[in-house]
Protein backbone atom coordinates (compact mmCIF):
# COMPACT_ATOMS: atom_id res chain seq x y z
CA UNK A 1 0.00 0.00 0.00
CA UNK A 2 2.93 2.58 0.82
CA UNK A 3 4.68 1.48 -2.46
CA UNK A 4 1.42 1.90 -4.26
CA UNK A 5 0.79 5.58 -2.61
CA UNK A 6 4.21 6.28 -3.82
CA UNK A 7 4.03 4.84 -7.09
CA UNK A 8 0.45 7.07 -7.77
CA UNK A 9 2.33 10.26 -6.08
CA UNK A 10 5.05 10.18 -8.82
CA UNK A 11 2.01 9.56 -11.21
CA UNK A 12 0.29 12.36 -10.28
CA UNK A 13 3.70 14.68 -9.95
CA UNK A 14 3.87 13.39 -13.73
CA UNK A 15 0.26 14.76 -14.57
CA UNK A 16 1.12 18.15 -12.81
CA UNK A 17 4.81 18.06 -15.07
CA UNK A 18 2.84 17.75 -18.68
CA UNK A 19 1.93 21.17 -19.10
CA UNK A 20 5.15 22.70 -18.92
CA UNK A 21 7.15 19.73 -20.77
CA UNK A 22 4.58 20.28 -23.31
CA UNK A 23 5.29 24.28 -23.23
CA UNK A 24 9.17 23.44 -23.28
CA UNK A 25 8.61 20.76 -25.58
CA UNK A 26 6.59 22.93 -28.51
CA UNK A 27 8.25 26.30 -28.12
CA UNK A 28 11.87 25.05 -27.13
CA UNK A 29 13.10 21.83 -28.21
CA UNK A 30 11.02 21.42 -31.39
CA UNK A 31 12.30 24.48 -32.71
CA UNK A 32 16.14 23.81 -31.88
CA UNK A 33 15.52 20.63 -33.67
CA UNK A 34 13.84 22.58 -36.98
CA UNK A 35 16.65 25.03 -36.60
CA UNK A 36 19.18 22.15 -36.26
CA UNK A 37 17.34 20.62 -39.83
CA UNK A 38 17.34 24.11 -41.36
CA UNK A 39 20.91 24.25 -41.02
CA UNK A 40 21.81 21.68 -42.61
CA UNK A 41 20.07 22.63 -45.99
CA UNK A 42 20.32 25.69 -48.45
CA UNK A 43 17.12 27.01 -47.77
CA UNK A 44 16.00 30.52 -49.12
CA UNK A 45 12.99 32.72 -48.90
CA UNK A 46 13.46 33.62 -53.00
CA UNK A 47 14.88 32.04 -55.73
CA UNK A 48 15.24 28.63 -56.71
CA UNK A 49 16.00 27.29 -53.28
CA UNK A 50 12.87 28.85 -52.11
CA UNK A 51 11.12 26.32 -53.65
CA UNK A 52 13.40 23.34 -53.72
CA UNK A 53 15.64 23.33 -51.00
CA UNK A 54 18.65 20.77 -50.90
CA UNK A 55 20.98 18.80 -47.91
CA UNK A 56 24.03 20.62 -48.06
CA UNK A 57 25.34 19.02 -44.93
CA UNK A 58 27.50 20.92 -43.02
CA UNK A 59 28.32 23.21 -45.69
CA UNK A 60 26.57 26.07 -44.19
CA UNK A 61 28.74 25.90 -40.84
CA UNK A 62 31.80 25.57 -42.68
CA UNK A 63 31.16 29.19 -44.88
CA UNK A 64 30.08 30.41 -41.37
CA UNK A 65 33.67 30.34 -40.25
CA UNK A 66 35.32 31.36 -43.24
CA UNK A 67 33.11 34.12 -43.43
CA UNK A 68 34.82 37.50 -42.40
CA UNK A 69 31.93 39.26 -41.31
CA UNK A 70 31.26 36.24 -38.77
CA UNK A 71 34.68 35.84 -37.15
CA UNK A 72 33.71 39.98 -36.61
CA UNK A 73 30.55 39.35 -35.48
CA UNK A 74 31.57 36.59 -32.90
CA UNK A 75 34.65 38.89 -31.24
CA UNK A 76 31.81 41.72 -31.14
CA UNK A 77 29.87 39.53 -29.32
CA UNK A 78 32.24 37.88 -27.16
CA UNK A 79 33.12 41.89 -26.13
CA UNK A 80 29.65 42.81 -25.30
CA UNK A 81 28.97 39.61 -23.70
CA UNK A 82 31.95 40.46 -21.25
CA UNK A 83 31.28 44.15 -20.69
CA UNK A 84 27.96 43.67 -20.04
CA UNK A 85 28.50 41.12 -17.39
CA UNK A 86 31.39 43.29 -15.78
CA UNK A 87 28.74 45.84 -16.00
CA UNK A 88 25.50 44.38 -14.99
CA UNK A 89 26.99 42.32 -12.02
CA UNK A 90 29.40 44.59 -11.02
CA UNK A 91 27.52 47.41 -10.45
CA UNK A 92 24.65 44.92 -9.23
CA UNK A 93 26.77 43.56 -6.66
CA UNK A 94 28.04 47.61 -5.57
CA UNK A 95 24.25 48.41 -5.50
CA UNK A 96 23.30 45.35 -3.25
CA UNK A 97 26.19 46.31 -0.81
CA UNK A 98 25.34 49.89 -0.81
CA UNK A 99 21.37 49.07 -0.04
CA UNK A 100 21.38 46.31 2.14
CA UNK A 101 21.44 47.80 5.40
CA UNK A 102 19.60 51.04 4.57
CA UNK A 103 16.18 52.22 5.46
CA UNK A 104 14.14 54.59 4.73
CA UNK A 105 13.33 56.95 1.21
CA UNK A 106 16.71 56.22 -0.13
CA UNK A 107 16.66 52.62 -0.38
CA UNK A 108 13.40 52.48 -1.72
CA UNK A 109 13.72 55.14 -4.08
CA UNK A 110 16.96 53.72 -6.12
CA UNK A 111 15.53 49.91 -5.79
CA UNK A 112 12.00 51.25 -7.30
CA UNK A 113 14.44 53.37 -10.13
CA UNK A 114 16.98 49.99 -11.02
CA UNK A 115 13.51 47.76 -11.36
CA UNK A 116 11.65 50.45 -13.92
CA UNK A 117 14.56 50.45 -15.53
CA UNK A 118 14.27 46.27 -16.20
CA UNK A 119 10.61 46.21 -16.34
CA UNK A 120 10.29 49.11 -19.28
CA UNK A 121 10.02 47.60 -22.75
CA UNK A 122 13.28 46.99 -24.35
CA UNK A 123 12.04 48.95 -27.74
CA UNK A 124 11.18 51.70 -25.39
CA UNK A 125 14.32 51.84 -23.70
CA UNK A 126 16.21 51.77 -26.70
CA UNK A 127 14.17 54.52 -28.08
CA UNK A 128 14.89 56.72 -25.25
CA UNK A 129 18.74 55.78 -25.49
CA UNK A 130 18.44 57.03 -29.15
CA UNK A 131 17.37 60.26 -27.97
CA UNK A 132 19.65 60.51 -24.90
CA UNK A 133 22.86 60.17 -27.37
CA UNK A 134 21.88 61.65 -30.50
CA UNK A 135 24.88 63.87 -31.95
CA UNK A 136 22.79 66.84 -33.51
CA UNK A 137 19.46 66.81 -30.29
CA UNK A 138 20.54 64.52 -28.15
CA UNK A 139 20.13 65.44 -24.12
CA UNK A 140 23.58 64.56 -23.59
CA UNK A 141 25.28 66.47 -26.17
CA UNK A 142 23.12 69.67 -24.71
CA UNK A 143 24.68 69.68 -21.20
CA UNK A 144 28.26 68.93 -22.95
CA UNK A 145 27.35 72.01 -24.85
CA UNK A 146 26.30 74.04 -22.08
CA UNK A 147 29.40 72.92 -20.15
CA UNK A 148 31.63 74.28 -23.02
CA UNK A 149 32.67 70.40 -24.36
CA UNK A 150 31.92 69.82 -28.18
CA UNK A 151 29.12 67.93 -29.39
CA UNK A 152 30.12 64.23 -29.31
CA UNK A 153 28.89 61.31 -31.99
CA UNK A 154 28.68 58.89 -29.63
CA UNK A 155 27.20 55.79 -31.90
CA UNK A 156 30.33 56.73 -34.20
CA UNK A 157 32.72 57.33 -31.55
CA UNK A 158 32.32 54.71 -28.51
CA UNK A 159 29.89 52.36 -30.95
CA UNK A 160 30.29 49.57 -28.95
CA UNK A 161 30.70 50.87 -25.17
CA UNK A 162 27.42 52.75 -26.24
CA UNK A 163 25.28 49.42 -26.40
CA UNK A 164 27.50 48.02 -23.63
CA UNK A 165 26.08 50.97 -21.53
CA UNK A 166 22.26 50.38 -22.82
CA UNK A 167 22.46 46.62 -22.37
CA UNK A 168 24.07 47.50 -18.59
CA UNK A 169 21.78 50.22 -17.46
CA UNK A 170 18.77 47.93 -18.51
CA UNK A 171 19.96 44.94 -17.30
CA UNK A 172 21.56 46.01 -13.75
CA UNK A 173 18.51 45.51 -11.63
CA UNK A 174 18.50 41.37 -12.28
CA UNK A 175 22.13 41.20 -10.67
CA UNK A 176 20.58 43.72 -7.70
CA UNK A 177 17.71 41.75 -6.67
CA UNK A 178 19.44 38.61 -6.57
CA UNK A 179 22.55 39.72 -4.91
CA UNK A 180 20.26 42.02 -2.40
CA UNK A 181 18.57 38.20 -1.70
CA UNK A 182 22.13 36.44 -1.06
CA UNK A 183 22.91 39.71 0.94
CA UNK A 184 20.54 38.22 3.39
CA UNK A 185 21.24 35.12 4.06
CA UNK A 186 24.45 36.03 5.16
CA UNK A 187 24.21 35.18 8.79
CA UNK A 188 24.79 38.73 10.98
CA UNK A 189 27.14 37.16 13.60
CA UNK A 190 29.77 36.44 10.72
CA UNK A 191 29.96 40.04 10.07
CA UNK A 192 29.27 41.68 13.83
CA UNK A 193 32.74 38.97 14.05
CA UNK A 194 34.89 40.59 11.70
CA UNK A 195 33.82 44.09 13.04
CA UNK A 196 35.24 42.80 16.42
CA UNK A 197 38.46 41.64 15.36
CA UNK A 198 39.21 45.35 13.15
CA UNK A 199 38.27 43.45 9.38
CA UNK A 200 38.39 46.13 6.95
CA UNK A 201 35.67 46.68 4.48
CA UNK A 202 37.71 44.87 1.82
CA UNK A 203 38.51 42.09 3.96
CA UNK A 204 34.93 41.16 4.90
CA UNK A 205 33.86 41.61 1.33
CA UNK A 206 36.68 39.16 -0.18
CA UNK A 207 36.99 36.51 2.69
CA UNK A 208 33.58 36.48 3.99
CA UNK A 209 30.59 37.95 1.31
CA UNK A 210 31.89 37.02 -1.66
CA UNK A 211 32.95 33.06 -0.98
CA UNK A 212 29.39 32.58 0.68
CA UNK A 213 27.34 34.30 -2.41
CA UNK A 214 29.74 32.66 -4.73
CA UNK A 215 27.04 30.23 -6.01
CA UNK A 216 24.23 33.30 -6.39
CA UNK A 217 27.27 34.87 -8.62
CA UNK A 218 27.75 31.71 -10.53
CA UNK A 219 23.59 31.47 -10.76
CA UNK A 220 23.60 35.12 -11.96
CA UNK A 221 26.68 35.16 -14.94
CA UNK A 222 25.20 31.96 -16.15
CA UNK A 223 21.73 34.19 -16.63
CA UNK A 224 23.50 37.14 -17.78
CA UNK A 225 25.24 35.15 -20.55
CA UNK A 226 22.54 33.33 -22.08
CA UNK A 227 20.60 36.39 -22.60
CA UNK A 228 22.96 39.19 -23.49
CA UNK A 229 24.66 36.81 -26.21
CA UNK A 230 21.14 36.43 -27.61
CA UNK A 231 19.93 39.61 -27.14
CA UNK A 232 18.41 41.89 -30.23
CA UNK A 233 17.73 45.27 -28.73
CA UNK A 234 21.08 46.65 -29.79
CA UNK A 235 19.76 46.90 -33.46
CA UNK A 236 17.05 49.68 -32.46
CA UNK A 237 19.84 51.92 -31.61
CA UNK A 238 22.46 51.04 -34.03
CA UNK A 239 21.88 48.26 -36.68
CA UNK A 240 24.82 46.82 -35.95
CA UNK A 241 27.10 49.81 -37.70
CA UNK A 242 28.44 51.76 -38.55
CA UNK A 243 30.24 49.46 -40.71
CA UNK A 244 29.39 46.62 -39.14
CA UNK A 245 31.37 47.96 -35.91
CA UNK A 246 28.33 46.94 -33.49
CA UNK A 247 27.13 43.51 -35.74
CA UNK A 248 26.89 41.35 -32.70
CA UNK A 249 25.97 37.60 -33.52
CA UNK A 250 22.21 37.88 -33.21
CA UNK A 251 21.78 41.17 -35.41
CA UNK A 252 24.53 39.17 -38.51
CA UNK A 253 22.03 36.04 -38.24
CA UNK A 254 19.10 38.65 -38.96
CA UNK A 255 21.20 40.14 -41.84
CA UNK A 256 21.95 36.64 -43.57
CA UNK A 257 18.59 35.41 -43.29
CA UNK A 258 16.02 37.92 -43.77
CA UNK A 259 18.29 40.47 -45.74
CA UNK A 260 19.94 40.54 -49.09
CA UNK A 261 19.24 36.57 -50.75
CA UNK A 262 17.66 36.16 -47.89
CA UNK A 263 19.50 32.87 -46.29
CA UNK A 264 17.87 31.14 -44.71
CA UNK A 265 19.96 27.69 -43.59
CA UNK A 266 22.73 29.54 -43.86
CA UNK A 267 21.36 32.09 -40.71
CA UNK A 268 20.05 28.57 -38.88
CA UNK A 269 23.24 27.35 -38.99
CA UNK A 270 24.61 30.76 -37.33
CA UNK A 271 21.75 30.05 -34.89
CA UNK A 272 22.72 26.96 -34.10
CA UNK A 273 26.71 28.13 -33.84
CA UNK A 274 24.57 30.28 -31.03
CA UNK A 275 23.18 27.70 -29.59
CA UNK A 276 26.14 25.48 -29.25
CA UNK A 277 27.85 28.34 -27.63
CA UNK A 278 25.38 28.88 -25.03
CA UNK A 279 25.58 25.55 -24.49
CA UNK A 280 29.14 25.07 -23.72
CA UNK A 281 29.49 28.53 -21.58
CA UNK A 282 26.22 27.23 -19.63
CA UNK A 283 28.16 23.76 -19.38
CA UNK A 284 31.45 26.09 -17.90
CA UNK A 285 29.19 27.91 -15.52
CA UNK A 286 27.84 24.95 -13.58
CA UNK A 287 31.15 22.97 -13.45
CA UNK A 288 32.17 25.89 -11.55
CA UNK A 289 28.71 26.05 -9.60
CA UNK A 290 29.68 22.72 -8.39
CA UNK A 291 33.30 22.82 -7.34
CA UNK A 292 33.71 23.51 -3.45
Amino acid sequence: MFEGGIILSKKRAFLFMLPALAFVTVFLIFPAIWAIYIGLTNEALTGIYGLNHQFVWFDNFIKAFKDPWFRSSLQISFKFVFGSLVGQAGLGLLLALLLNNKKGIIKELVSNIVIIAWIIPGVVVAYLWVAFLDKDFGLLNSILEILGFARVNWFHTLPVGVIIIFNTWRGTAFSMLLFMAALQSIPPSYLETADVIGASGWCKLRDIILPLIKPQILTDLILLTLWTFNVFTPFILTKGGPAHMTEILPIYTYRVAFMGTCRIGQGAAISTIILLINLTLALIYLKMLKRK
